[in-house]
Parts: C-alpha cells; sequence; structure tokens
C-alpha cells in the first residue's frame, strides 16, 4: 500500500475527541476566543524571547515550542514577523448513531461473556475461557485514562495525565471519567478480574502505562499527545523495557507535532498501533496519525460472515485504493482490521460497556502485538510488524464495501490472529 495525510485529534470508539474512534467520531475543531494554544517557531533568538514573555508547554528543542496564550497575546504574536505560529485547535468528537454504547455486565454481575466474540476470534477459538501472554511488555495507552478497575488495576504500571491545562504532566494521575480509555485497556490486557469473575483481554500479562492525553470529555491538544509518545518513548529506553504505543484517537488532517513524535519513538524501537477511523465507508478517509507510515493503521470487523471471512464494518475508514494490493505500507494505507464492532470491555463505573469503533479494533491489535512480542523478545519492533503482517495475510478479508482478495484498502492485508 501507499503514501501520506494530516492530523486533528480524535478517538477512535463511539466516545472521544483530540478524538477518541469509536463509530463513526472524528474530531471537529472547537474555537475558544478566551485563549489559544499555539505552537512558536523561528530562529532561535526568537523563540528564546518568547518562551521568556509566555512560558513553555511543551519544548521540542529546535522544532519550537507550545504555550497557551490569551487573545492579546495570540494577536502580538502574529504580528512577530519573526515568528511562525500556528494555533493547535481543540478536537472534539463528532458521535454518530452508530457509536452509542450499549450496556455490558454491570458491576455485580460480572461482563456478560468473560471472553467476548473479539478475543474468541482474535484467538481463532470459540471455546476459550481465558487468556495469557504479554509478559514483560510495555502497552502505553494514550486515551483518556483509565480508572482503578478489578481486572485492570493489578497490570497498571504507569499512571500519567497529559491533559491538564496548569501542567503537562502530573505523575501518578491518570483518571477515567469518560470510559473510553479503560474500555480500551481492558480489550488489550483485562486479567479476568481479583475475584475471578471479570472479563479477559488479549493479553493479560503485560503491563498497563496509562497515559492521559485526552480530557474527560474526549478531547485534547496535539502536542499534549506528542508529549505523550515522546515520553513512552523515553521511559522504554530508560527502563529498558519493549514498549508498544496504543492510541485510539486521531483526526483527518496531519500535525507535524504527532508525525515528528511517531518518527521519534518509532526511532527508539517502539511498536506504534493506531485506529484507521470511522469515517467510512468511502475511500481516502483514514485518520492520522494511523495514516503515518510509521503506524500501524487497524480497520474494524464486525461479527458478521460475508465471503467466508469476517466483513468490515462500514464506519471503519478506508485507505488508498490506488496503493492498495502491493503489500507495501505507505501514507494513508490500512495495514490491519481486528474485530470493533459491538466490543464488550471494562468501563469507567467499575462495571462492563459493549461499544463500536476503530478503537475497539486497535486494542486487539495492539494486545497481540504485547502478546506475540513477549514470546519472542528477540524480535525487533519492525519483526514484529513484519510478522503481524504476515498472520494477517493468513486471514484475508473478503467482506465489506472495499474488502477484496488480497491487500484491499478496506482490511489491509487481513485480520492477524494468535493461531
Amino acid at each position: 500500500m501507499k503514501k501520506r495525510r494530516l492530523l486533528g485529534t480524535v478517538l477512535l470508539s463511539a466516545v472521544m475527541g483530540i478524538s477518541t474512534f469509536a463509530s463513526g467520531a472524528f474530531g471537529q475543531q472547537t474555537s475558544s476566543q478566551e485563549s489559544y494554544r499555539v505552537f512558536i517557531q523561528g530562529p532561535a533568538a526568537e523563540k528564546a524571547q518568547a518562551k521568556a514573555n509566555y512560558g513553555a508547554r511543551w519544548d521540542f528543542g529546535v522544532e519550537g515550542f507550545t504555550t497557551t496564550v490569551n487573545s492579546q497575546q495570540y494577536q502580538a504574536l502574529l504580528k512577530n514577523k519573526n515568528l511562525t505560529i500556528e494555533n493547535l485547535p481543540e478536537m472534539q468528537l463528532a458521535d454518530k448513531p452508530e457509536a452509542k454504547a450499549k450496556p455490558g455486565g454491570g458491576i455485580a454481575t460480572g461482563p456478560s461473556d468473560r471472553t467476548p466474540w473479539g478475543i474468541e476470534a482474535i484467538y481463532n477459538d470459540a471455546t476459550i475461557a481465558s487468556t495469557s501472554g504479554g509478559g514483560g511488555i510495555k502497552v502505553a495507552v494514550l486515551d483518556t485514562g483509565v480508572i482503578n478497575h478489578k481486572d485492570l488495576v493489578s497490570n497498571i504500571d504507569q499512571c500519567k495525565d497529559f491533559s491538564q491545562n496548569k501542567s503537562p504532566l502530573v505523575e501518578g494521575s491518570c483518571n477515567d471519567g469518560n470510559g473510553h480509555g479503560t474500555h480500551v485497556a481492558g480489550t488489550i490486557l483485562a486479567n479476568g478480574g481479583s475475584n475471578g469473575t471479570g472479563i479477559y483481554g488479549v493479553a493479560p500479562d503485560s503491563k498497563l502505562w496509562a497515559y492521559k492525553v485526552l480530557s474527560d470529555r474526549g478531547s485534547g491538544y496535539s502536542d499534549d499527545i506528542a508529549g505523550a509518545i515522546r515520553k513512552a518513548a523515553d521511559e522504554g529506553v530508560r527502563l529498558g523495557s519493549k514498549v508498544i504505543i496504543s492510541m485510539s484517537l486521531g483526526s483527518s488532517t496531519k500535525s507535524t507535532l504527532i508525525e515528528d513524535a511517531v518518527n521519534y519513538a518509532y526511532g527508539k524501537g517502539v511498536l506504534v498501533v493506531a485506529a484507521a477511523g470511522n469515517d467510512g465507508p468511502g475511500s481516502n478517509t483514514i485518520g492520522y496519525p494511523g495514516a503515518l507510515v510509521n503506524a500501524v493503521a487497524v480497520a474494524a470487523l464486525e461479527n458478521v460472515q460475508e465471503n467466508g471471512t469476517y466483513r468490515v464494518a462500514d464506519f471503519s475508514s478506508r485507505g488508498n485504493p490506488v496503493t492498495a494490493g502491493d503489500y507495501i505500507i505507505q501514507e494513508h494505507d490500512v495495514e490491519v482490521s481486528a474485530p470493533g464492532r459491538a466490543i464488550e470491555s471494562t468501563w469507567k463505573d467499575g462495571g462492563y460497556n459493549t461499544i463500536s469503533g476503530t478503537s475497539m479494533a486497535t486494542p486487539h491489535v495492539s494486545g497481540l502485538a504485547a502478546k506475540l512480542w513477549a514470546a519472542n523478545p528477540s524480535w525487533s519492533h519492525t519483526q514484529l510488524r513484519a510478522e503481524l503482517q504476515n498472520r494477517a495475510k493468513l486471514y484475508d478479508i473478503k467482506g465489506g464495501s472495499g474488502a477484496a482478495t488480497g491487500d484491499d484498502y478496506a482490511s489491509g492485508f487481513g485480520f492477524p490472529r494468535v493461531k
């Protein structure tokens, strides 16, 4: 498949924004007349003066820095001919009816299914009762945070908040008032619960780095996401850990800050997995950062058989049909697909919820990557990515608009599975 595009930021599930990708959700820009988050670039001396005047939220070195200014300060910056000022819009999720949540199990009753259909599908085992694997692998979930859910709490290794206005990074804080991040984390590594009645994720022995980059409203800024990506990469180097970054968020436009951060992380041996988006079934609707070459873009499947395989959901964003068919990833290509419709997982109230979106497909692939890497610790992140691609080819997806034999623009290489 082939090349590129732009970023805003949206969660890819039925619940979010920079935005989250649950069914059909990409971010829409919201404007603020009182304050502006800006990215400032220019000659070193001019940047230093601006930094002294306004402070810096994130300092990206020679690339520039970000800060928050009021309207008067913003106008003054725009008049400075020596500086380049980029307004970083806050992205907000746009819900579609498809993305509305459905009740799962309750706190008292437990999940309706301890190994939901997506787990059965990715393990290729309709009778599976529990899952395993992922030991030693760190999965950084950049989302709305996570709660201390009984199915997750023993797996939480780091908890950081990048979304607060007064500070770019708050250690030990990552509470999820939205639910999206908790749901995503559960699909990756829920461990069945401390009381043995909970739900299972794909790789329950892996460890969670819960990086809250989106507010409880499901929105966030590209600089905070970029800062979190770089932090995860640096933490992996510091700890000597293998790290997977899972992002169920995105936008229809590219952010240079996030692209540079993804490239930075990939250069440090991190596997980056991101949602394709929920703007399907039209072609060339894939969002960023999933559309980037150094991110594994994941499309959503539904539990329906068509042409002998699972079917790509209509809401799932598609890639570029012109560059499909060559098994080469370029910008704007879908790489793989995984279960993403009607996915039950952990929720913000301590219970369970069933929602849809490429936000839900992404953690299935992130969990599989953790399981495979733990079993093959000598692999590099590029070897791990190649293995995901090879496994996807073994289960070609032929159902859904745009799906066809081989590498297609709807499902990518196919559906990678445990066996």
